[in-house]
């Protein structure tokens, strides 16, 4: 078993939440939580404070984008073949609505062909409260 996705459900959702931010502190500028993580998907949430607000009072474009790497690149890490490496190589994103609430941000790879080599692309998405899509991203990594 991939040795994140072991870490993940050993330790739990809120205690890796914690070691994650710990490894990568930018992450914690969002002080996400994860609710799922399993090859193929992943499942962060974050609360929509102060701290995360652009100059009109939602949520910062960029904590959304923030809150979609940590989402791909942790959802790829339990995906690719064990001993394979990764990097995000590219990232488009779509602001779809102003976003008010706390968010959830969904990593779906279940159409990624983990096996290969080179560039797949990583699909990602925030969701209000109420189940709105307010943001989209498509992440490139290049999987090695």
């Amino acid at each position: 078993m991939n040795q994140t996705l072991a870490m993940y459900q050993s330790m739990g959702n809120q205690a890796f939440s914690k070691a994650v931010t710990g490894i990568a502190p930018y992450f914690s500028t969002i002080e996400p939580s994860f609710t799922a993580l399993r090859p193929g998907f992943a499942e962060v949430t974050f609360a929509n404070r102060r701290e995360v607000h652009n100059h009109i009072g939602t949520v910062h474009a960029i904590a959304l984008c923030n809150a979609a790497e940590l989402a791909a690149g942790t959802m790829t890490t339990v995906s690719v073949p064990e001993g394979r490496q990764w990097i995000p190589v590219g990232m488009n994103v779509q602001y779809l609505a102003k976003a008010k609430t706390d968010m959830r941000v969904v990593a779906d790879g279940s159409g990624v062909d983990w096996s290969r080599t080179g560039d797949v692309e990583v699909p990602v998405d925030a969701y209000d409260i109420e189940g709105k899509r307010v943001f989209a991203a498509r992440i490139t990594m290049n999987l090695r």
